[in-house]
Parts: structure tokens; sequence; C-alpha cells
């Protein structure tokens, strides 16, 4: 530097940011540099494309020597850069705690002490960075505020939305009042809620926060968690006896928001804390339709298997079987089938469908099982080579799938051979009614073929059947 100015380079050039040699010194706090640049005339009031000035920096970076050393060469203490910031602004957020007590308290800046261009004073600041030690250094500076920027946001507001508990702590000892809303509707237990954080919610709630005030929007706290996945937090409201259904209809359940953002883990909260499985939504919608729509395998069979009402229709007048066919997706549509015939047996013999069995597993999956590969290959065996067009739906009948139930599966036309995948998956879901009712598969299979009108090929089911049991046994590992 010193060989430089011998050669009279510019010592106040600027970069393309505006920028002096002084902004680097100050914001690397490069003490002897400032020193020599100060010395040889550096100029102190240039501000940087952003409005920012070296006694922004030196606020900002907490340098009480370079401070000193800018007011004593006359730099501007009061400079505010182009978001409305000055000094007391950047130490504050930056919990330089020392510039503060300087600035207020040996200058006697107090006038410093004003809202930015959001509307933020420092103590906002602070309290928006987590920093506990400003917080307390400017409530003891009498520079503390219930004041709120300009979203209506106060210091409470500000720490609870980023999850600063121990900042949430000290504000409500000097604030008591925990309910107040922002312009969007939010309270600082909501926005602590949104965030994910819940310790801080913890620390809200045992302060007297209203668990169930929803913004604006009509959004709970509980929506707000279970949309954004945060599990844990879902059970600590579930347990705090949060309402689970909205007085004013919201335009998404907490249990249509955990379908349609994939949280299975949540679906399984809330459904434990028995949250209403057929509610509605705004297009009539219960969280089947929405689970059917977007082909959400897992999600259906929770559904299915927590006894979802399957004859509830949309604003279309569509079942969630109807909306599966529609959405091509034929997994679904067979597991809801499936649903529907076991759910018509029960309730036929008076069984509540909600109150599960003990004697198997319930599952609507496909099932893959080697207890069952040979039984599945005499079905793919019939389907594929045995019957002819048509006849699987004759077959269907007589195993009583209903129309709708059988053109949902026709729904999923590939060509001219769609007939035999189509015969083969009513045959995979007549074998799970089946099994779920533990009648014997082939015997059963056999019989049936000959009261629908299918001798021969129920001879041949009697011969597969036999050239099977006749082959010796092996041993298979899955």
């Amino acid at each position: 530097m010193e060989k430089l100015f011998e050669k009279k380079v510019n010592i106040n050039a600027v970069n393309n940011m505006n920028r002096t040699a002084l902004h680097f010194a100050v914001g690397a706090n490069y003490l002897s540099a400032v020193d020599f640049l100060l010395n040889h005339e550096a100029r102190v009031d240039v501000a940087d494309k952003h409005g920012l000035t070296v006694i922004h920096l030196a606020a900002w970076f907490g340098s009480l020597a370079i401070m000193l050393m800018l007011v004593k060469a006359g730099a501007d203490q009061r400079a505010k850069n182009q978001d409305g910031m000055n000094a007391l602004h950047f130490a504050a957020q930056s919990n330089n705690v020392r510039i503060v007590e300087y600035l207020i308290q040996d200058l006697h800046l107090k006038d410093l002490d004003q809202p930015d261009e959001k509307g933020r004073k420092p103590f906002l600041l602070a309290a928006e960075k987590g920093h506990v030690e400003m917080v307390e250094k400017l409530i003891f500076l009498n520079l503390h505020t219930s004041e709120k920027d300009k979203d209506g946001n106060a210091a409470l507001h500000l720490a609870a939305k980023h999850g600063h508990s121990s900042v949430v702590q000290v504000l409500i000892r000097q604030w008591r009042e925990t309910n107040e809303t922002n312009e969007n509707g939010e309270t600082p237990f909501f926005l602590a809620v949104a965030g994910g954080h819940e310790e801080c919610s913890k620390v809200l709630l045992a302060a007297g926060s209203d668990i169930n005030i929803p913004n604006k929007l009509n959004i709970s706290a509980l929506q707000i968690a279970t949309q954004n996945g945060h599990t844990s937090l879902v059970s600590f409201l579930l347990s705090e006896n949060i309402d689970l259904h909205m007085k004013v209809e919201p335009k998404e359940s907490a249990l249509h928001l955990a379908i349609i953002n994939n949280h299975t883990a949540v679906v399984n909260s809330l459904l434990s804390a028995q949250h209403d499985i057929d509610i509605l939504n705004q297009r009539q919608q219960t969280p089947l339709h929405v689970a059917a729509d977007l082909r959400n395998v897992e999600l259906v069979e929770i559904l299915l298997k927590a006894g979802s009402d399957l004859n509830i229709v949309d604003k279309h007048g569509k079942t969630a079987l109807a909306v599966a066919s529609r959405s091509n997706h034929s997994l679904v549509v067979d597991m809801l089938i499936k649903a529907e015939r076991y759910y018509a047996w029960r309730e036929k013999h008076g069984e509540n469908i909600r109150e599960p069995r003990t004697s198997f597993t319930l599952t609507f999956k496909q099932d893959h099982s080697l207890e069952i590969r040979h039984i599945r290959d005499l079905l793919w065996n019939l389907a594929y080579r045995q019957l002819k067009a048509n006849e699987w739906q004759r077959l269907a009948r007589s195993w009583h799938f209903t129309d709708d139930q059988i053109r949902a599966i026709e729904e999923q036309w590939s060509g001219k051979e769609s007939f035999r995948e189509h015969g083969y998956r009513a045959l995979l879901i007549w074998l799970h009614g089946t099994l779920m009712t533990q009648d014997t598969p082939v015997k059963h299979l056999y019989e049936e073929l000959i009261r629908a009108g299918f001798p021969e090929l129920a001879e041949k089911i009697r011969q597969f059947k036999s050239k099977a049991n006749s082959k010796p046994k092996k041993c298979a590992i899955s």
C-alpha cells in the first residue's frame, strides 16, 4: 500500500460496486490498513451501490477500535443504506453489544433507534436473529419496543418464526400478550409451528398461546404443520387436544394436506387421533379420493385399512374407484375393488368394517407371496391361455362383481389383447376375497367355473392342479 501510494495511486478509487479500499479494510477488520488509509485522507463518506458506508461495516463486523477511528475521522454516524438501516441496525442484528453501547451511551445517538424501510427497529432485528444478549442490552437501554413492522410482526413474531426459544422466553417476560396477529393473521405460535420449531412452540403454548387460532386464510397450526411434514410437531399438537376439525370448512383438512404432500407418518398420526377419515374438501373429495387421484398405493392402503367410506361421491358424482380408473392406475383400481368386495362381505355377515379382524393381516396390495404362487400361476394360465374375449366379465358377474367394478377394470385399455390382462386382474381380485374369507381357492374356482357354465375350463383346472400336486416338492426361499 505504501509503495502504491508513492506511485500516486488513487486511494479513493472504486470498483464496479462503488467500494473503496477503505470498505475492504474495514469489512475485514484490518486495523493497520484502516489506519494507513485514514492517515492518507481516504474518504469516509463513500456509499457503495447498496448504500453501505464504512461506518455500517464497522458496526456490522463489530470492530470498536475501527469504529472509534472512523468517528474521529468524521464518518457520518447517522448514515443510512438503501434499506434505511443505520449503524445501530447493523450492530443489533450482528450482536455487537460493545458497538451499541458506544453509539448509545458514549455518542448519545438514541435517535438512531428508528425503523428501517421494512418498519423494523434495531430491537426487532436482534429478536429476528435470536441474539439474547443484544435483546437484553436493548431492553436495559430502554430501546425495546412493542411496535410492529410493516408486515405486522412484533419482536415476538420474528423470534418465534425463526425458532429462537431463548429470545422468546425473554420477550414473554416483557410482554405477556402472546396471541397478537400480524397482517396475515398469524400468531407467534402459528409462525413457530409453520417453521417446524417444536421447542419454541412448547414455550409459547406454556405461556398461554391459543393453539387453535387460524390465519386469515383459515389455515390452522395443525394444517400448516401437516402440510410441511413436521411429524413430531404434529404429534405434539395432537397431544395438546388441538381442534382436528375447523368450525369453518377449510380448503383442505389436515388429512387432505398430509396426503397431498405424501407425509405417511403424519397421516398415521392423524388417523390415530381419530381425525375424520371421510371429511370432505371444497371439491367434496374425501382423503381417499385424493390419494386415489394421486395414484399413491401406500396411502390408499392405509385409508382402506382404516375403513374409508367407498360409496361417497365428489361434486362430479364420482367415487374413489371412478377417480382411480380415470387416473389410469390399475394397482389402485384393483385395491379399491378388493376393498369394496371385502367390506361388502363383512357387512353381509354383520361385522363392523372399522373393527380389524385378528385372524389375518389385512392388505389390499398385490400378493407376491410364495405360498400362493401355484394358484397365481393357475389363474394366469386361465386368463392368458383359456378365457376368450368377454368371458372374464361373465365369470366376474357370477362372482358378484358390480358393473362399476368391471368398467373400472376395463378403463385400463392397452389394445386388442387387453381382455387377457383384465381377466387376470379380475381373477386376482377374486383370489384376494377368497383368501380373506378363508375358502380353499382351487376347489372354489373349480366349483365356480362349473356353476358359471365353463365345465371344460373347470376340468382343465382340475387337471392342472393334479399335475402340480404330482410334481416333486421343492424348498423355496424368498
